[in-house]
């Protein structure tokens, strides 16, 4: 892990000039207000993978499935909402979004694991059934309806997000890159892979954000960043190497 990561110097938010943010209301679930990345930011970004995903289909291999990954907080939600908007716009179809969260595990299933100490980590996904509603959007012979992640309700929904036959899947999370069993199986189905890449100390500070906007305490928000969520970037930032293109904000 590279030396910017010093989870005893996690920048704490000012709550005083920060107050706490209500959980957000029912329908708010696909948004990561909190944890985004400056519109301006999140335009730039989105215009080099719209770049790219045109160039490949220019050169006759087009794009199936694009994955975007990245540490938890570079704003992976975001960016793929944006792309539904702004690939049309450059001539590109979506048929949908895949997001890794829909398989979250349940929260009744991590606490009878015991794995709700660390949820977001990657033994608390079903990752067989990412891999395999991949593969069913990869054959394309059928509309695939993938789930979703409510994080108003905290827990993944079934059948939300219906995925057409023909155009860009946009899938997202932070282990598309992984190399562990199982999710090895992942990146072999995504046809282009882009690592957002983002700063720790920016990250901990969007993440602690996060954690406060859906209900959290603050001081109880930056000790999960400081434990669950540094664990996981570290893990993800190895997989840099995996991605087809690396974009920084």
């Amino acid at each position: 892990m590279g030396a910017h990561l010093q989870l005893d110097q996690l920048p704490l938010v000012d709550a005083a000039r920060h107050p706490a943010v209500t959980t957000p209301s029912a329908g708010a679930d696909r948004r990561e207000d909190a944890g985004a990345p400056r519109a301006g930011t999140a335009s730039r970004i989105v215009a080099r993978i719209v770049q790219a995903v045109a160039s490949r289909a220019t050169l006759g291999d087009p794009v199936r499935v694009l994955g975007l990954t990245g540490p938890p907080g570079t704003g992976k939600t975001t960016i793929a909402a944006e792309l539904t908007r702004a690939l049309p716009r450059a001539g590109v179809p979506v048929a949908g979004q895949a997001p890794m969260d829909g398989f979250h595990m349940s929260n009744a299933l991590l606490a009878d694991r015991d794995l709700d100490d660390h949820k977001g980590a990657p033994d608390t996904f079903d990752v067989g059934g990412y891999v395999a509603l991949l593969g069913r959007v990869r054959r394309a012979d059928s509309v695939v309806l993938a789930p979703d992640y409510r994080r108003d309700l905290h827990e993944p929904v079934a059948a939300s997000l219906p995925i057409e036959t023909r155009g860009v899947v946009i899938t997202e999370g932070n282990y598309l890159g992984l190399e562990l069993p199982g999710w090895a199986d992942v990146r072999g189905l995504i046809d282009l892979l882009v690592y957002i890449d983002t700063p720790f100390h920016t990250l901990a500070s969007r993440l602690v954000e996060r954690h406060v906007s859906f209900g959290r305490d603050r001081s109880d928000a930056a000790h999960w960043v400081r434990t669950v969520d540094a664990a996981n970037v570290a893990l993800v930032e190895r997989t840099k190497q995996r991605a087809d293109l690396v974009v920084t904000p």
